[in-house]
């Protein structure tokens, strides 16, 4: 992989990096500064599942930032863009739709017919 390319995915991963611990800030303003009364109990309820939702979603976020790390220390030792799976590169194209991705189109496909399969 060229120098620039890697270049190019440090900048998408730190970009997603700092998306991901924006709407966490976001998320726990929004959460602190909430102290709303609801007589309807049905209300409530809609404020907490949305709240569970949005706390879910952070959860995901979460292992995201851990995927993301990983992928940048990838970049600093030199293996990111290899499939850990074959040890052949992981196409441009794969590695724009999932900058974290580890596994090639057809390794990731295996692992998804084997997971399937079970």
């Amino acid at each position: 992989m060229y120098q620039e390319d890697l270049q190019y995915f440090k900048e998408e991963l730190y970009n997603m990096l700092n998306e991901i611990q924006e709407k966490g800030q976001s998320t726990l303003e929004n959460m602190s500064d909430g102290h709303e009364q609801y007589a309807d109990p049905a209300d409530r309820a809609s404020m907490e599942s949305d709240q569970f939702f949005t706390l879910r979603l952070r959860d995901r976020d979460r292992k995201l930032v851990n995927k993301i790390k990983e992928a940048l220390e990838r970049i600093e030792d030199g293996t990111y863009g290899i499939c850990e799976g074959c040890g052949e590169e992981i196409s441009i194209p794969r590695l724009k739709a999932r900058p974290v991705t580890t596994l090639c189109i057809d390794c990731k496909s295996k692992q998804e017919e084997q997971e399937k399969g079970k």
